[in-house]
């Protein structure tokens, strides 16, 4: 007690005042988030009946089931695009291309470039190429690769900082016991950066199952269970912007923003876990 008093007697005004403005950005933060998730929560779990799970949509039972499997598939099929070609060139950009090199900086530039468009833009090129130019159609695999388009800068950012935070003695350690540069980046690196590229995951997965402008224009708004990569669908958080669009259906979107929630939670959730498994076996 007499340490806490004495480091509180310590403190400077201005050490108070940015104290002060760290908790309260971090409460009002938590404050915002608690009052959306509420919201949500009450007016969406009064209107959860088992029709919204029926296998096949009607405009009796407004059912959710057919939105949320093609969330799902997407969810797979985008990340299983995006994420290796993410962490391959952030792997390229840390541990092999030349500091100072053109082609780094033309990379990075471009990164940083992507991350910066409107996903209103990303669905017109989507449409534009894969739709129309490559003759997809509307279907899931345009909005796959459209997707994952748009989480590939955040994927390479987030890895290629969390390599960079290695300290370079893990490298040099490695080469000293004879490993080659291949090897160090597989057991050593990757395995050291492993948590910044599990948050870096999470949060694309978050971007895909919130994204609706990209996929308006790639994946169509037909309603129903996935028959093939070239078949429409409709995610969930496209299945809520259609049905409180209509107005005669708000009840049904609030239940399926529920469901939302419950299922990015999930995600997470298992994300997660699959980490913390994954830097056990590691220890």
């Amino acid at each position: 007690m007499k340490n806490v008093l004495t480091f509180i007697r310590r403190k400077k005004p201005m050490d108070w005042v940015r104290f002060l403005l760290v908790w309260g950005s971090a409460l009002v933060t938590c404050a915002i988030l608690l009052y959306l998730v509420c919201f949500i929560l009450v007016k969406g779990i009064p209107h959860i009946t088992p029709s919204l799970f029926s296998l096949i949509y009607t405009v009796e039972n407004q059912s959710l089931f057919p939105a949320l499997v093609t969330t799902l598939l997407m969810v797979g099929l985008t990340l299983a695009i995006a994420v290796p070609f993410g962490i391959f060139t952030a792997i390229y950009l840390v541990e092999y291309a030349r500091r100072g090199n053109k082609l780094v900086r033309i990379i990075r530039m471009t990164t940083e470039t992507l991350a910066g468009i409107p996903s209103i833009v990303f669905g017109l090129f989507g449409y534009i190429f894969f739709v129309t130019w490559l003759g997809w159609g509307k279907s899931i695999l345009a909005g796959c690769f459209t997707l994952a388009i748009m989480i590939l800068p955040l994927i390479m950012r987030t890895t290629e900082e969390s390599l960079k935070s290695i300290p370079d003695s893990y490298r040099e350690g490695s080469f000293s016991l004879g490993a080659g540069k291949l090897r160090t980046v597989w057991r050593v690196t990757l395995p050291s950066a492993a948590p910044g590229i599990f948050a870096g995951i999470i949060l694309a997965v978050g971007r895909i199952v919130g994204e609706t402008a990209a996929l308006m224009f790639t994946i169509g708004s037909v309603i129903q269970m996935p028959k093939g990569l070239f078949s429409q669908g409709r995610t969930l958080a496209l299945h809520v912007y259609q049905l409180s669009s209509q107005g005669h259906f708000t009840d049904q979107a609030y239940a399926t923003a529920v469901i939302l929630l419950l299922v990015v939670f999930g995600i997470n959730y298992l994300s997660s876990t699959v980490e913390r498994k994954f830097m056990q076996k590691l220890r």
